[in-house]
């Protein structure tokens, strides 16, 4: 065979196989969404209102919020003998996060792993924080969110310290408004 087919054979392969791996790209262009970002974050939306629930420390209030042009999700909770603490919901491209600016002070950013609309359910998990000294600090580390119906939701909160679950913080929450 001659230089110059050999080199012509060459390039149409390299070129077959560079076409047929942009056919490839444009199908595994749309990106997957493991975690059903945008239905879990709709869900989360159905709790814009006020609750309440009772614990053996007392009533704990959270009031949920629509801001920025409905892109986020604000929730103010205060609890007996804590200071009130912030969560902000909001979806980033096929994911949904959470920040939890947290009474301890420091700023845990968690997100949801697969949302299961047959349970109700979405489960965070941590992700990184600011503020945190080291891994060892106490913060919160994961939530789960139950939805028992249009009036009433769980809320199951564990915060970490030295590596390992130190508490969950069981919320069972009943809207007032």
């Amino acid at each position: 065979m001659t230089r110059n087919r050999r080199f012509s054979l060459i390039s149409l392969t390299l070129a077959i196989a560079v076409g047929f791996g942009f056919v490839g790209v444009a199908f595994t262009k749309t990106p997957k969404d493991p975690a059903n970002a945008t239905l879990a974050f709709d869900k989360l939306k159905t709790l814009a209102g006020h609750w309440e629930a009772t614990t053996d420390k007392g009533k704990v209030s959270a009031t949920f919020q629509l801001v920025s042009g409905g892109t986020a999700l604000l929730e103010h909770l205060t609890m007996p003998g804590e200071q009130e603490m912030i969560t902000v919901y909001y979806v980033d491209g096929n994911r949904l996060l959470l920040t939890h600016y947290c009474e301890a002070g420091n700023q845990p950013r968690m997100e949801a792993s697969a949302f299961d609309s047959n349970s109700e359910a979405i489960d965070f998990r941590f992700l990184d924080a600011t503020n945190l000294p080291n891994p060892d600090a106490g913060h919160m580390h994961n939530v789960q969110i139950k939805f028992h119906g249009p009036n009433e939701v769980a809320a199951d909160w564990t915060f970490y310290k030295g590596g390992k679950p130190g508490f969950t913080a069981s919320l069972l929450y009943r809207r007032v408004d």
